[in-house]
């Protein structure tokens, strides 16, 4: 299943399932007025909204709308808890070979992870509204999943279990402000703005032998302005989101709608190339021993998509302008 949120004058908007093809839509409010309320109900809802998924995707759904990703919000607007790993060991020794930062003690076996606001998070078109381009503007293309409640404890063996949905996200940052919140111990607040996610979510089985091992084994593929900027693979995550998972539950419960991100996507294989900037400008600081390229100006455009081996978008993308604030 495909499910999204469509936007209405309510903070949480209203849950439809998508087609496969994403172009259809059906509100299923009535089954679960909210995403939110679908995964607090999950084992009792899923078979209601399964039969509605198949009379969707047959054609038989007399109701079926036409499914515009610019009038949909994030799947989840808003939740609980959003954490977010890193997990693509690349992406850290590229920082710390440019850079010349110190390694992180134990980052193979214990998953690096900090926790964001998830009280506002971007639908897949709005623009990203930003107060500086001095911020250093940056965006970061990642995998998540979506986990119903987690009981404190739960083992890496049994966390899959629990994922709900997979989807895509873009976690922004401020590289300008990042250096000092990292010092400081207490984790990011400046430096993460609102995190924007596809239209869609999927249940694991749409992923079919693309989901295994805990990781997404599909490349995510990034444009800056129309021009390609990288196809990283999410088959090189060093933790998988089972391992993820029971990271964060060691010692407290996961509410359920809590969304755990993978981390910037990153590969060894240079002809990669990138899902966020900073890596550009680590590989350049290695290769030629300057930074060639600048962050994100306002009117940039960032699009973010995973194609499944037939081309089709799996989550749909998300495609946002960097902006001012408006003066009026």
């Amino acid at each position: 299943m495909k499910l999204a949120t469509l936007k209405n004058p309510t903070p949480d908007g209203r849950l439809a399932l998508v087609s496969n093809d994403l172009t259809l839509a059906a509100e299923v409010s009535h089954l679960a007025p909210t995403l939110q309320y679908a995964i607090e109900h999950w084992s009792s809802l899923e078979p209601a909204l399964r039969e509605v998924d198949r009379a969707l995707n047959s054609g038989s759904l007399d109701t079926a709308l036409t499914f515009d990703p610019s009038a949909a919000a994030a799947p989840l607007p808003r939740t609980w808890q959003w954490l977010d790993g890193s997990c693509f060991l690349s992406h850290g020794e590229l920082m710390q070979q440019a850079f010349q930062l110190d390694p992180i003690e134990g980052m193979d076996r214990i998953p690096l992870m900090y926790q964001g606001a998830g009280d506002d998070f971007l639908g897949p078109c709005e623009d990203i509204v930003l107060p500086s381009e001095e911020h250093g503007i940056d965006f970061e293309g990642e995998f998540g999943v979506i986990v119903d409640e987690v009981p404190m404890g739960t083992p890496a063996g049994r966390a899959l279990d629990h994922i709900r949905l997979i989807t895509l996200l873009n976690d922004v940052s401020l590289r300008a402000l990042g250096p000092r919140e990292m010092k400081t111990g207490f984790g990011f607040v400046q430096a993460k703005p609102s995190t924007s996610f596809a239209a869609v979510a999927v249940t694991p089985d749409e992923l079919g032998d693309a989901w295994r091992d805990g990781r997404v084994h599909l490349p995510l593929k990034v444009s800056w302005n129309g021009e390609w900027f990288g196809h990283p693979h999410g088959g090189a995550m060093h933790f998988g989101f089972h391992e993820l998972i029971a990271h964060a539950a060691l010692t407290r419960r996961l509410s359920a709608g809590t969304v755990i991100g993978s981390g910037t996507v990153s590969n060894h294989d240079r002809s990669a190339g990138s899902a966020c900037i900073s890596e550009r400008r680590a590989i350049e600081m290695i290769d030629f021993g300057e930074i060639r390229t600048g962050f994100m100006r306002f009117g940039d455009r960032v699009r973010i998509t995973a194609t499944l081996p037939d081309g089709s978008e799996l989550f749909g993308a998300i495609d946002q302008r960097v902006v001012a604030p408006s003066t009026e």
